[in-house]
């Protein structure tokens, strides 16, 4: 009679070992920024501050996940755009303190291992991180048999920046009058998704492999497997060259729930959704579900996803330079005398 084994028990760990080797040049080709130490396989990811130019700088960090968009991927089959949307949680919200990524790890849990789907999902967090300018040093994949399904899987991330001390963006010189520009954002990003998917899937009963609306000429899986916009080089090159006085990252909570995050005392920011078109998605799922627009503005970035706030003499230079990175930006409200609400008005 044969003993029992690690795989009968569900963790295989000669699929592990798989797809770690597939994923040795997906890592690879992140480590090429001054700084990274040593490659995959080690216990821990080593990183050289001083040689990346960082001598005497803050580390900033963050971590976060993909939250319900993984279920959409799973009956998408299609695992290789999240990991972007992984990156850009975690980059984009570093950055609103002037940080530069450095580098990022990534933490995978299956039900069952299976080396294309992490093969796939890594290749996202690659690209992301190619993107951000991250270097992906290391994570951890791990099989829950008896936890996860065979398929199941969840994603999140952690992400360590620099930023030199007297470059810091902490909204302390945020003053009435200011400009507050609005930065693009085409889709869903990776927010509001269990609201999207009740109402697309279980109100609206539609499928992943119908067209997203009528006329539209993707997918309903296409549209919302789209991955996030990353606006970190952006936005550091925008805090090379102009003075920004704060960055907000518009993820759960959306405009309300994040601007307030960067007003000092005595401010409100005063905003006016007149000045930029909704994407369509928005509006479908406003239309299918009903949702009251404050919930809408509660749930979704609604088309902005990211703001950065500037003296008002600098708004089209900010604008410009966006536009230089294929980033659309609108000047979207002020900085007003208040105590630190966010007023959604047009």
């Amino acid at each position: 009679m044969s003993g029992a084994t690690y795989r009968d028990s569900g963790v295989d760990i000669d699929a592990g070992e798989a797809a770690v080797e597939r994923i040795k040049p997906l890592v690879a080709s992140t480590a090429d920024r001054p700084g990274v130490i040593g490659s995959i396989g080690g216990f821990g990811g080593m990183f050289d501050l001083a040689a990346a130019g960082h001598g005497d700088s803050l580390l900033v960090s963050s971590t976060d996940g993909v939250g319900t968009k993984a279920l959409v991927a799973t009956a998408a089959d299609r695992f290789d755009t999240i990991g972007v949307d992984l990156v850009a949680m975690c980059v984009d919200d570093i950055v609103c303190q002037g940080a530069a990524p450095l580098f990022f790890l990534d933490y995978v849990s299956v039900g069952s291992l299976d080396p294309d789907q992490m093969q796939a999902l890594v290749s996202g967090v690659a690209d992301g991180c190619r993107q951000s300018g991250a270097a992906l040093v290391g994570g951890e994949m791990a099989e829950h048999p008896g936890v996860m399904e065979p398929g199941e899987f969840d994603l999140v991330g952690f992400c360590v920046g620099a930023v030199r001390r007297d470059r810091v963006i902490d909204g302390s010189r945020v003053r009435p009058g200011d400009a507050i520009i609005g930065i693009g954002s085409p889709n869903l990003r990776s927010n509001g998704f269990s609201l999207a998917r009740r109402v697309f899937f279980d109100m609206a009963g539609m499928t992943l492999d119908e067209p997203a609306w009528d006329g539209a000429d993707r997918t309903l899986a296409e549209v919302m497997l789209e991955p996030s916009v990353i606006y970190t080089p952006a936005v550091l090159a925008l805090a090379d060259q102009l003075d920004v006085r704060a960055v907000a990252h518009i993820t759960g909570g959306g405009l309300p729930g994040n601007v307030n995050r960067v007003l000092p005392p005595g401010t409100d920011a005063c905003i006016d959704t007149s000045m930029w078109a909704v994407p369509r998605v928005f509006t479908e799922l406003q239309r299918h579900g009903q949702v009251a627009t404050d919930e809408m503005f509660r749930a979704f970035n609604m088309g902005i996803g990211m703001v950065v706030v500037v003296d008002a003499s600098l708004s089209e230079d900010t604008c410009s330079l966006l536009a230089d990175f294929d980033h659309e930006a609108f000047k979207i409200g002020e900085i007003v005398v208040g105590d630190g609400q966010v007023q959604i008005d047009g």
